[in-house]
């Protein structure tokens, strides 16, 4: 469908659970005030481990969206998904009637699922097999992310996971789309949740050498672009967004929030973490996008930068930016949310592409904080510290996984 006629579609609801707040007007006045969600690890004790600081979600209460038995039966990552859900359905004033239900669907990613669960239950099992929870494989699967969320609200349409490490939520944005653009839906809830916040998960990233150990200053930790970044900082939350057919959507009356106008994806076939010098699977997947959106690149006035704050991810997206912006790239006004949200891997693309909405809609764009030590590899204009108030059409997000994965989304403020 990227040759020819194809259905516009728009973003009618938002929904975001994050270390800044869960909703999606706690998370953003946080990002305009600048305001790190980083603190000391409490969801267990961190004792041992070279990193003990995350980025928690601390005011969450599953109840809120899901009774008790539901509760019990979910993982944390799908209460987080079912909450998003409910967050983005809610403000799109969308109800999932019987007549509607086959043409809505559910694409939600995670990169690790329900690996809390699966823990716990390893352990049990060692001390006795008879304690292993019925549940467990419901629980801790990947898609049932997307089958709790058509559980709970009637979503009978098309239903999946994605899967593709920290792109795994803007690939289930894209792949939406292209659903709705081909007509198999009018409706789909797309985005990803992540929850895998456990004693085993930093120590493996610390065995990798990925994670920031600046445990005296937490809030300082995420430090996306700057020369004296050490690691990422792991983080949980889930981003939502209700995808629509923009007919549909007008046929109802929906408030447009945004539109979708541009998906690209691409394999760096290089390395199991890094980058490939100079970025150049990102930079295929921005032109890709970008052409998908079938507007000029100049028109792009902002990026939601991939940003993860380590040393080989940050050098490589800037200069991925700079070979698909060319001339335009010193111009353009670019920021990682990650400085304040930290990584929340398989929901960070889903989250962001949020943010660009929210940001062009509001006329304000977020900083990158932490930005302190200049690098010279890392000298385009990420937003220093300080939120910038811009009037911006078109924004770019970019999203990259472990395995080479590379997503690009194209958004647009306003359905004309």
């Amino acid at each position: 469908m990227r040759n020819g006629e194809r259905r516009r579609v728009v973003v009618t609801g938002i929904g975001l659970i994050t270390p800044l707040g869960a909703t999606v007007q706690k998370t953003w006045d946080a990002l305009v005030a600048g305001r790190s969600g980083i603190g000391p690890i409490t969801r267990f004790d961190p004792s041992g481990l070279e990193t003990t600081i995350a980025g928690e979600v601390r005011d969450f209460d599953a109840l809120d969206y899901m009774d008790r038995k539901e509760v019990r039966r979910a993982d944390r990552f799908v209460q987080f998904a079912v909450a998003a859900a409910g967050q983005a359905l809610k403000g799109a004033c969308l109800e999932i009637t019987p007549d509607l239900a086959s043409r809505v669907g559910a694409a939600f990613g995670s990169g690790i699922g329900g690996v809390e669960t699966l823990v716990d239950n390893i352990l049990k099992h060692d001390e006795d097999p008879r304690k292993v929870s019925p549940f467990l494989i419901p629980m801790m699967i990947i898609d049932m992310a997307a089958g709790e969320i058509a559980m709970k609200y009637g979503a009978k349409g098309p239903n999946m996971a994605h899967v593709s490490a920290c792109a795994s939520s803007a690939h289930a944005i894209g792949e939406a789309t292209e659903m709705i653009r081909r007509g198999e839906a009018d409706v789909m809830l797309a985005g990803g949740s992540e929850s895998g916040l456990i004693k085993v998960a930093i120590g493996a990233f610390n065995q990798a050498r990925a994670l920031s150990t600046r445990n005296d200053a937490p809030e300082k930790a995420s430090r996306p672009f700057d020369k004296e970044r050490d690691g990422f900082v792991f983080s949980e939350g889930a981003g939502c967004l209700v995808l629509e057919a923009l007919d549909f959507a007008r046929a109802r009356g929906a408030k447009v929030l945004g539109e979708v106008i541009g998906y690209g994806q691409s394999s760096d076939a290089h390395h199991v973490t890094a980058p490939p010098p100079g970025g150049e699977g990102a930079v295929r997947a921005m032109r890709m996008a970008i052409e998908d959106a079938r507007v000029p690149a100049q028109r792009i006035g902002y990026v939601n930068a991939h940003g993860t704050s380590t040393q080989a991810n940050d050098g490589a997206e800037t200069a991925a930016l700079k070979a698909v912006f060319g001339d335009h790239a010193p111009r353009l006004a670019i920021s990682s949310t990650k400085s304040m949200t930290g990584h929340t891997l398989g929901a960070a693309g889903a989250i962001e592409a949020a943010i660009c909405l929210l940001a062009m809609r509001e006329g304000v764009l977020p900083p990158t904080i932490n930005q302190e030590v200049r690098d010279p590899e890392c000298d385009l204009d990420y937003i220093p510290n300080r939120s910038r108030k811009a009037q911006v059409a078109v924004s770019l997000s970019n999203s990259m996984g472990f395995g080479g994965h590379n997503v690009a989304l194209v958004l647009a403020r306003e359905a004309a």
